[in-house]
């Protein structure tokens, strides 16, 4: 029996505090470092579903890893340690309250905006006379803010200096390191057969820099769409093909559900949720290229419990 982790309850040497999100639990340990958890959560259209997907926590650590790892030499990012399949151990930094997300394709959340009739999204003019999934001419940021509840919203480049989120001088950083690290994602997707058709970046501060921070290019934070058949699907009017989260978006949509006010979260059928888990595992080993190995889950708590602690001392952040 595959066992999810949907909540986390440790208390870990030297911890200060804890913060659960939507799908990571961060543990604050002194005053430097964290523990940050992937659980198996699930959230869409900004509410987390009521059943964990197995080995969603351990598919998105490892992707993010990949990836942190493949781009440490555009910007320094907060990773020091993954001692378990859904555990990464890293600096505490000072968050920057935006998401900088990078769109190179007009699809999700910019096509339905679009398709409503706008053509200016985050301050960023759209161009007419586009269809669902094409390519923009070149890609473009259109951040939203971090919210510590409910929606994240979109914000201007003109409203995040006006509400002091960021320096003009930082901000011109975050634009800057966002279009190297889309740059990057984008031909590691292609070597895969893929394209990375939209993502979003976190960053924070330590020691006066720019510090790159959470996970990146996972199927959580990114769209992905298969390169074979992309053309000829556009041209059809097609839908892409693709490996993100998209899916269950869409699933929910039919299923009555977009988080909106008095709407009923459906219940979700135990084949959607294989399926779900499919989905992740086939896009790690899409994207990496390696074969995804499946944990042990059956002490999942102690098995995270037992390697973190071990790597805080071999780390010496703990004694």
């Amino acid at each position: 029996m595959m066992k999810s982790l949907t909540k986390t309850d440790f208390n870990f040497p030297e911890q200060e505090k804890v913060y659960k999100g939507k799908v990571r639990d961060v543990y604050f340990i002194g005053d430097d470092y964290l523990v940050m958890i992937a659980s198996d959560r699930i959230s869409a259209f900004d509410h987390i579903l009521p059943a964990g997907i197995p080995f969603k926590g351990q598919v998105l650590n490892q992707v993010a890893t990949h990836f942190l790892k493949a781009t440490e030499d555009i910007l320094p990012n907060w990773l020091i340690d993954v001692p378990d399949p859904n555990v990464a151990v890293g600096y505490r930094c000072d968050p920057i309250r935006i998401e900088m997300v990078i769109r190179g394709y007009l699809t999700g959340h910019a096509w339905r905006e679009y398709n409503a009739g706008k053509r200016m999204l985050c301050g960023v003019e759209m161009p007419d006379g586009m269809s669902e999934n094409d390519k923009f001419p070149t890609p473009i940021i259109t951040p939203s803010t971090k919210a510590v509840e409910g929606h994240d919203e979109d914000i201007s480049r003109e409203e995040i200096l006006k509400q002091g989120f960021a320096t003009e001088e930082i901000y011109v950083q975050l634009e800057k390191y966002t279009h190297l690290l889309y740059q990057r994602g984008t031909e590691m997707a292609a070597e895969r057969g893929l394209i990375l058709v939209d993502t979003k970046y976190e960053f924070g501060m330590k020691g006066g820099a720019v510090m790159l921070m959470d996970e990146i290019h996972t199927p959580d934070s990114s769209r992905y769409f298969y390169t074979e058949g992309y053309e000829e699907r556009q041209a059809n009017k097609e839908q892409q093909r693709q490996l993100s989260k998209e899916f269950v978006r869409q699933w929910l949509i039919e299923n009555d559900f977009q988080g909106l006010e008095g709407q009923k979260m459906p219940i979700i059928p135990e084949d959607f949720i294989a399926l779900i888990t499919e989905r992740y595992i086939e896009l790690f080993e899409k994207i990496t290229g390696n074969g995804f190995v499946q944990a042990d889950t059956s002490n999942i708590e102690e098995r995270i419990m037992k390697n973190t602690v071990e790597s805080l001392k071999a780390k010496k952040i703990i004694k």
